[in-house]
């Protein structure tokens, strides 16, 4: 009985730490320069924002001029923007479609590759697109913001609250984001 509660143990130990990753394990492929890259490494500056992203669902497509003005406004401010994938496999067809979405759209941005949903998971990311601020803290990245851009994916023009945009405008003024999170809308997150 002590073996197999001892086994049990040593199993679940070895699973645990199998799939609990940090941050700063996780390194994912950029399909527009093909790099590997470190995102705890990208947490610099003023902050990292990860927007998960996917060319299948259509939120995704009507925030496509939002991403752009939110990367215009932000980016000389100290803000780095990364859209990230986590429905393709990193094959070099899947590389291709991305490359060509961000030449196509003029998002003009990285786009990483979580194929094995690592960043997905880690973040417990549910919703297409779902935002998250990081910003540097004193013992690693700190998420300052998580969930949806704005209150309104379906119509530009009708939307009364920017989340993201007020996040970081809080952060520029060294300031919390307040809401810190906000329930995003739109496609589920496919998990394999």
């Amino acid at each position: 009985m002590k073996n197999l509660l001892a086994l049990l143990f040593l199993f679940l130990s070895v699973t645990f730490s199998i799939s609990a990753q940090s941050l700063q394990e996780i390194n994912l492929t950029d399909a527009v320069t093909g790099k590997v890259i470190n995102i705890q490494s990208q947490v610099k500056g003023k902050g990292l924002v990860l927007v998960f992203h996917s060319l299948e669902c259509p939120f995704s497509n009507m925030y496509e001029a939002r991403l752009i003005a939110l990367r215009s406004k932000y980016q000389n401010q100290g803000f780095t923007l990364m859209l990230v994938n986590t429905e393709l496999s990193g094959s070099e067809e899947d590389k291709a479609s991305l490359r060509s979405y961000i030449d196509a759209s003029g998002v003009n941005m990285s786009y990483l590759i979580d194929a094995q949903q690592a960043l997905a998971k880690l973040y417990k990311i549910t919703k297409i697109p779902e935002v998250i601020l990081l910003t540097p803290g004193p013992s690693g990245a700190v998420v300052s913001y998580r969930g949806a851009i704005d209150n309104n994916p379906q119509a530009e023009s009708a939307v009364s609250s920017k989340y993201l945009d007020k996040a970081m405008d809080s952060i520029l003024k060294g300031e919390t984001p307040s809401p810190e999170q906000v329930r995003a809308v739109g496609c589920n997150v496919r998990t394999y």
